[in-house]
């Protein structure tokens, strides 16, 4: 039988492993997020839209034209169970993202997310690294 001060130390560190957790996931939602900003500013960089419109050249991202595809660029929160990985994802629902980043038999590659993703993994790993630590620092005391 454990005592109570071992009991109320369990409890406190089941507290604080929460409160870790939450901190993570915090972490990984506003990591995604810059993924996503990064990919709408790469759509919105040098495009002209209605009738002077031309689009991206392949390979790189598209040219903004009606505004769909950046509206349909979000993160999606993936809610956290124990035992499973942490992810928060960015994704474009719009009907055409799927041809536009990977390319098709009638138009060629023109990624916009894994480039995005690319160019933000090394902020993402430093955000996460700096959120671990401040809530390390905040739940120690």
């Amino acid at each position: 039988m454990s005592s109570p001060r071992d009991q109320v130390r369990k409890r406190l560190d089941a507290f604080r492993s929460q409160q870790l957790l939450r901190a993570v996931q915090a972490a990984l939602y506003e990591a995604a997020d810059l993924v996503r900003s990064e990919a709408f500013r790469s759509i919105s960089a040098g495009s002209v839209s209605g009738k002077k419109h031309k689009p991206s050249a392949p390979g790189q991202p598209p040219n903004r034209d009606s505004g769909v595809l950046q509206a349909h660029i979000e993160v999606i929160r993936q809610p956290y169970a124990p035992g499973k990985e942490m992810v928060a994802t960015v994704e474009s629902s719009a009907p055409y993202s799927a041809p536009l980043e990977f390319g098709s038999s009638t138009i060629e590659a023109r990624p916009f997310l894994k480039p995005a993703r690319d160019k933000m993994k090394p902020r993402a790993e430093r955000l996460l690294v700096a959120r671990v630590n401040q809530a390390i620092k905040r739940y120690r005391k």
